[in-house]
């Protein structure tokens, strides 16, 4: 079996070095024969460095790399074209350094090519310059690649004066692109977010987004084939559906893809369910928004979107929903036709994703030396045996451990959702099958879980109330087949923690 291209972002070296490549050079072909000025955004470790340098390689005529893949016999490899690869992939970028960033890549490019560049006292003349100058040497029009675009934004979005200065010198530097359309033959930028036209590329809105087209819904990932046949030999008697479940479900309105990043180190580590991707880095600005905004967490799952939540990331007003979404928190579960234009239902996308996120959120509210995952162990194997008496002790653990600054300059703890949110997250933590406001012809269940054929249904109170009688009375358990427990639990907003807890087997 071929190796496994674990972390390698270069195709000469995949190929050269006999690495597995799925190939996406079919894709490449059609991409470049009908787009000029194009833009992706994809999650990170998602593979879109590596299909950069395959359009690189592409341009430069290097068909000995590209033998029995699909476009050796549809492309014209007497042609070639200069290209002029930008790469912000490595490295942490600030406002001080981002001249000299620059500066540096163009004088790489500029040695690559053979030219010399006489106007180098600001990167985006030095830039316009080795545009006009590769064309006039090669006779022939230029290919610019730039790779994680965005890189020296978010390196700063948690300092928005810092990320502000950075996006307008960006600017500045994308704008000669435009500039220069007569030497121009494709350009191709990559990156995680995609910021408005009118913010970052004001002076480049001749780019057309296929981010969501779904004709090149597969162009990064690996899809359910790609799984199933290339890798067939790596994944003998594994459980394909509990894969799929774990690591496939990424919708770009195309065919739902994986991470590659997740295949590859599911295979290398002796096929061990982990996460993977997740661990790579959790950006700390979602948790905070998260805890600054007090969101409803099991709202992630079924959010409704229009496609300017989806699309627009805005640095001085910075959206939840949208950074979840661009950065592979959140996917399309659902794609709607409103009549108001198109719309989306987001949710998280597999399992891998759902527990990670959850459990991140539990980190970051949980008292410091508090034991939370003996709790979290503890709760699934009760759930899992059906013991629901047992819970509530529990339960009142957890909400114990809950550091006191979560309460404090907010009256949270008087909300039902804060409650509702905590348990929803640990219950997502532990990779069950749950359903937030759960709607019945009766009326919406607080919280249902799913798990070993039972159904267990939960109603929050903070008030003396009987939430056990509301389930009774509406009877929203008719909707459930076999075991089903009707769970009623009323919060004390002084004690900050269950002042009732009642259950009943139906």
């Amino acid at each position: 079996m071929k190796k496994l291209p674990v972390g390698i972002q270069t195709f000469r070296t995949i190929i050269e070095g006999d690495y597995l490549y799925i190939d996406k050079t079919e894709i490449a072909r059609v991409l470049i024969e009908n787009y000029r000025y194009v833009f992706l955004s994809r999650p990170r470790r998602f593979g879109k460095s590596l299909f950069l340098d395959t359009l690189k390689n592409i341009f430069e005529g290097k068909r000995e790399l590209f033998r029995g893949l699909l476009i050796e016999e549809q492309w014209n490899w007497e042609v070639t074209c200069p290209v002029i690869k930008i790469s912000f992939s490595g490295g942490v970028h600030s406002t001080a350094d981002l001249e000299e960033d620059l500066l540096h890549i163009l004088k790489s490019n500029e040695e690559r090519l053979g030219l010399k560049c006489e106007n180098k006292s600001k990167a985006q003349y030095y830039f316009a310059e080795l545009i006009k100058k590769a064309s006039e040497k090669y006779q022939q029009k230029v290919v610019v690649l730039v790779d994680e675009y965005d890189k020296p934004i978010l390196d700063n979005i948690e300092n928005i004066p810092e990320a502000l200065s950075i996006r307008d010198g960006m600017r500045d530097f994308y704008t000669k692109i435009k500039e220069n359309d007569e030497y121009l033959r494709f350009t191709f930028l990559t990156g995680v977010s995609k910021f408005s036209k009118v913010s970052l590329f004001s002076g480049l809105n001749n780019l057309e987004d296929i981010s969501l087209n779904p004709d090149y819904g597969a162009i990064c990932g690996y899809t359910q084939l790609d799984v199933e046949t290339a890798f067939a030999p790596y994944l003998e008697g594994v459980d394909m559906e509990k894969v799929k479940r774990w690591y496939n479900g990424y919708n770009f309105l195309g065919e739902k893809v994986y991470n590659p990043y997740d295949i590859l180190l599911f295979i290398k580590n002796q096929k061990m369910f982990k996460n993977y991707w997740f661990e790579t880095g959790t950006p700390r600005i979602l948790i905070e928004l998260i805890k600054k905004n007090n969101y409803f967490i099991p709202n992630f799952n079924g959010l409704k979107a229009d496609d300017s939540l989806v699309n627009s990331f805005d640095i001085e007003a910075l959206n939840l929903e949208t950074i979840m979404f661009q950065t592979g928190y959140l996917t399309i579960t659902r794609l709607m036709d409103s009549g108001m234009g198109v719309g989306y239902e987001l949710g998280f996308p597999n399992k891998e994703v759902q527990i990670s996120f959850n459990n991140s959120i539990l980190q970051s509210m949980m008292a410091s030396g508090s034991q939370k995952e003996p709790i979290r162990h503890e709760l699934l194997n009760l759930i899992n045996a059906g013991d629901v008496e047992s819970l509530e002790p529990v339960i009142r653990r957890l909400f114990s451990s809950i550091a006191y600054n979560n309460f404090t300059n907010n009256d949270i703890e008087r909300y039902e959702g804060f409650y509702a949110s905590v348990l929803y997250a640990y219950f997502a933590s532990l990779g069950l099958d749950i359903i937030a406001e759960d709607v019945s012809n009766k009326g919406r269940i607080d919280l249902t879980l799913k798990a070993e054929g039972r159904a267990l249904l939960f109603e929050f109170k903070v008030t003396d109330t009987e939430p056990l009688e509301q389930i009774k009375t509406m009877k929203y358990y008719e909707k459930y087949s076999g075991e089903r427990y009707l769970i009623g639990i009323v919060f004390d907003p002084k004690a900050r923690n269950i002042s009732k807890f009642e259950w009943e087997k139906i």
